[in-house]
């Protein structure tokens, strides 16, 4: 079946949430209604469960620049509610937070989604103090949410952790969120959380309101608590037509109306390019789709390599959705491996995180997993240590460069990855859905540079399809690429 894109109008107001919409990664100004080909809706979910309320719903957290002293909340009412406001107080340990909470005012976006018209509303909490617990609410039509919980970042370097997810896209609130509540669940005080893109499926069987509020179940209200700090994929992008008739990209409605982001990214893509520094950490988020099919690679290249040496972060992690080194695909990411793999290098990054390519791969040496072993037991310095992984259902074949040159990969495999980060080491863990170690790595910081080294941990054997059979014994769900 083959699902064309119908373009509605929408009403002028996405205006109100201004910096959203730089040229490159513009957001699309109508509502996104998937159909078949003989003109039907695809079915949504059952009933009408994501329907916009008169109470705050879609309540996502996400750091500021400098999250030791900013964050900001962005959340979804139905149009009753018509000003953004939450209220927001340090912290106390009784039943006494609306004594001394500050009212704060923030914007509106108009989203005419398929459940009807909704208000996406965003707030800046700005002038915190770091390392410090505050409590907010945020209101709708009928009253407040729930107070919920933060801790602003430390204003120097200091031990924390932080999940990385993989494309979480399809199986969202089927499969992928029990690998979500499984990473929370077993790893406490999680202070960060990153998104390696495609968060949603976004032109495949559901409604792109269905996939927002399948992401949005499947975090719960850990989105709100914990920072996000998410990258685009393709799937946040929509194909439209073109006046003559040419296809092309646009960011989709949701994403600029979900995530309240740092304005501080390259000037033709800020609603999608960003860096937030959190205890010692500069987090680079790049956008590879408007990177390679909307002509922003050299704004993207350029501003890559200024954040990178303005850095004065112990580590620089940097992340994005198109792999450099595909385990799945053919071919590596080409334009994106000739244009920021030597800014990597030149810049030195401790950690490339990626997505894209449902499986799993870490890899140290292009020149493969002997060369990288040897240059482990020679006591060689590593340069950029490149992850790929996934978390939700949709799964792809490993290629034929997987048996030999990451360190470590999987197939069919549903992961999350928890990363310890100390100001002179970081301690990389991958686990599967059900909590299992499959692999991991320490990284330690010297004067000439980082050393990688293997635990010695009780782990997994390698996860791969055996022909037509899964890693679990039942059938293999990975298709080839």
């Amino acid at each position: 079946m083959r699902h064309t894109i119908a373009l509605l109008p929408l009403a002028a107001g996405l205006a109100l949430c201004g910096g959203f919409a730089p040229a490159a990664a513009e957001p699309a100004s109508f509502p996104i209604v998937t159909r078949t080909e003989d003109g039907a809706p695809i079915p949504r979910s059952a009933g009408l469960p994501y329907a916009p309320g008169n109470l705050p719903d879609r309540i996502v957290l996400s750091p500021g620049a400098d999250p030791a002293r900013e964050m900001a909340v962005a959340y979804r009412t139905d149009t009753a509610q018509a000003e953004s406001q939450a209220q927001l107080a340090v912290s106390v340990d009784g039943p006494t937070l609306e004594e001394k909470a500050v009212l704060i005012t923030g914007k509106a976006m108009p989203v005419d989604s398929s459940y009807g018209p909704a208000l996406y509303h965003q707030v800046r909490f700005t002038g915190l103090t770091p390392d410090s617990v505050y409590a907010y609410r945020v209101r709708g039509a009928a009253g407040w949410s729930e107070w919920l919980q933060f801790r602003t970042a430390a204003a120097e370097a200091k031990p924390f952790r932080f999940l990385y997810l993989g494309d979480i896209q399809n199986g969202i609130l089927t499969y992928a969120s029990r690998v979500i509540r499984q990473a929370f669940h077993a790893n406490g005080d999680i202070r960060l959380v990153v998104h390696a893109g495609d968060l949603v499926g976004q032109r495949d069987d559901l409604d792109h309101d269905d996939e927002w509020g399948e992401w949005n179940q499947a975090g719960g209200y850990n989105y709100a608590i914990v920072p996000q700090v998410p990258a685009t994929g393709n799937h946040e992008y929509v194909d439209v037509s073109e006046a003559d008739g040419s296809e092309s990209r646009r960011l989709g409605p949701y994403w600029p109306a979900q995530f309240a982001l740092p304005a501080n990214g390259a000037e033709p893509v800020k609603a999608t390019t960003y860096y937030t520094d959190y205890q010692g950490v500069r987090f680079i988020v790049l956008d590879g789709t408007a990177a390679i099919d909307l002509g922003s690679m050299k704004a993207q290249t350029d501003w890559l390599d200024a954040t990178l040496a303005s850095s004065k972060a112990n580590w620089n992690v940097v992340l994005f959705h198109q792999p450099v080194f595909t385990c799945a695909r053919p071919d590596d990411t080409k334009e994106i491996k000739a244009a920021w793999k030597p800014v990597f290098e030149k810049r030195r990054v401790d950690l490339v995180l990626q997505g894209h390519d449902h499986c799993y791969s870490r890899l140290t040496s292009e020149a493969g997993r002997e060369a990288s072993a040897k240059a482990r037991a020679d006591g060689s310095v590593q340069g950029p240590v490149y992850l790929v992984s996934v978390t939700g259902s949709k799964m792809y074949r490993l290629n034929d460069r997987a048996g030999s040159q990451p360190d470590r990969v999987a197939e069919a495999t549903e992961l999350y990855q928890i990363v310890d980060v100390e100001p002179k080491r970081l301690r990389f863990r991958t686990y599967t859905a059900s909590g299992k170690l499959y692999d991991g790595f320490d990284l330690d910081r010297t004067a000439s540079g980082n050393r990688l080294s293997e635990i010695d941990e009780p782990m997994l054997a390698a996860r791969m399809c055996a022909g037509e059979t899964g890693p679990d014994g039942g059938r293999c769900v990975a298709s080839g690429k």
